[in-house]
């Protein structure tokens, strides 16, 4: 046999030997050595201390683990179980072990440096913002008592965070030990949670209610006694925001509010503001994305062909006229080249309104490609309406050749045709 292979049947009879020994192991020796521990662990003066005491509690771990104990006695509720009793004891000691360490350096790191990220990520209100720069200043000017890292606050929160970073590097490069070092550590430590509790005390916009959002944005501050007329003031004060064109704090009003109510008349009022919505876009953009309607016809008011892609995608609807309506007629004011052969395509939707919005659209966009399709519904489809819309259509192109195929129904069945061929050959 190999030395390897009486390596292994060593060790593995050694741990069989300790297995044995545990299991022969009593309670009341169990209770004993916990007994020293406790004892040990109430004198320890250093970390090396500490660690002594770690291996014993583990030592006594194992031992418990192998013991082979009495089990109470199940049909006395009252009966005893010394391993249960052990263990309990065990984990207290335990704990108290971790209690008892440091503090350490990396433990006031670890608090700076989320500190930082709190200064960095947070959404302060005003105020907030005053009492986070302040906590900073403060733990800076306490810190530097125990390590000199020349951090200053400067004048803002992004100062202030790279301070942070700057104070956080500089205690951990001081090589601080937790033995020698222990009153500069606590020092430390006291300012570093003390920044913690100021920071968790500095307000941000969450804490807030959304009235109280909305009063620190300055929201209701355009609303006098002459001018407030409708009820909710939110309503009021947004339809004034926007006649003043402070479209950011209305977007910011859309964001906060909860009701269903003050959302459908902010997006109205986009909707009024035509192209001079423009700056709404991208929260209109991203809130049709989600299928919503009038999202979907401010963004056509608005004519930025950057909403396009996104709506092509909606006209099929999947079975929600509405919605195809809805998109033709966005897409149509738009006026995207790039929308010409997708809407043309709808000019087959079995559902008539699809048919004649779709016509009606592809007169907005104007291109004559689309001539020859609408051509063919003005003279093929089963419904006047859709024919109607068709012919319109024409005249909206208004070139020579759509006006042509327009102009001849002059004399068609039905009136809404022909009226629309007579305006195309009076053109």
């Amino acid at each position: 046999m190999s030395n390897g292979d009486d390596e292994t049947d060593a060790d593995a009879d050694g741990e069989a030997a300790a297995a044995d020994e545990g299991a022969d192991v009593t309670a009341e020796e169990l209770e004993t050595r916990l007994d020293d521990i406790a004892e040990a662990l109430e004198s320890a003066e250093t970390e090396a201390d500490l660690d002594t005491i770690e291996s014993s509690l583990g030592d006594v771990e194992s031992d418990l683990e192998a013991a082979d104990l009495p089990e109470p006695d199940e049909d006395d509720e009252d009966a005893e179980d010394p391993r249960e009793e052990l263990e309990s004891r065990l984990s207290d000691l335990q704990d108290d072990l971790e209690a008892q360490r440091g503090p350490y350096a990396e433990d006031v790191v670890d608090i700076v440096e989320t500190a930082q990220g709190t200064v960095t990520d947070s959404e302060w209100i005003e105020s907030g913002e005053v009492d986070a720069h302040d906590a900073v200043d403060a733990f800076l000017a306490a810190s530097e008592e125990h390590v000199d890292h020349g951090a200053d606050a400067g004048d803002d929160l992004d100062a202030a965070a790279d301070a942070l970073g700057t104070a956080a590097e500089a205690i951990d490069a001081a090589g601080l030990d937790a033995d020698e070092d222990s009153e500069t550590i606590s020092g430390l430590l006291e300012a570093a949670e003390t920044l913690e509790d100021g920071l968790e005390a500095a307000e941000v916009w969450d804490d807030l209610t959304v009235r109280e959002q909305l009063d620190a944005k300055g929201f209701y501050d355009i609303l006098t006694n002459e001018n407030r007329k409708d009820f909710p003031p939110e309503w009021n004060a947004a339809k004034l925001h926007a006649q003043e064109g402070n479209l950011d704090i209305v977007l910011f009003a859309l964001e906060k509010v909860g009701s269903e109510f003050m959302e459908e008349n902010i997006v109205e009022i986009f909707y009024h503001l035509g192209s001079d919505a423009e700056p709404a876009f991208d929260v209109m953009h991203q809130r049709a994305q989600k299928r919503n309607k009038q999202e979907i016809g401010v963004l056509g008011k608005i004519g930025d062909d950057r909403a396009t892609e996104t709506l092509h995608d909606f006209i099929d609807g999947d079975g929600d006229v509405a919605l195809q309506k809805v998109t033709l007629r966005a897409l149509g004011a738009i006026g995207s080249p790039d929308s010409v052969q997708p809407v043309a395509n709808r000019l087959d939707a079995e559902n008539t309104e699809i048919r004649s919005v779709a016509a009606r659209s592809l007169g907005l966009l104007g291109d004559t490609r689309a001539i020859a399709p609408l051509a063919d519904i003005l003279e093929g489809d089963d419904s006047d309406e859709v024919r109607a819309s068709a012919a319109w259509a024409l005249r909206q192109i208004g070139t020579q050749d759509a006006l042509d195929e327009a102009a001849q129904y002059t004399d068609d069945r039905a009136y809404l045709v022909q009226s629309e061929a007579e305006k195309a050959a009076d053109a």
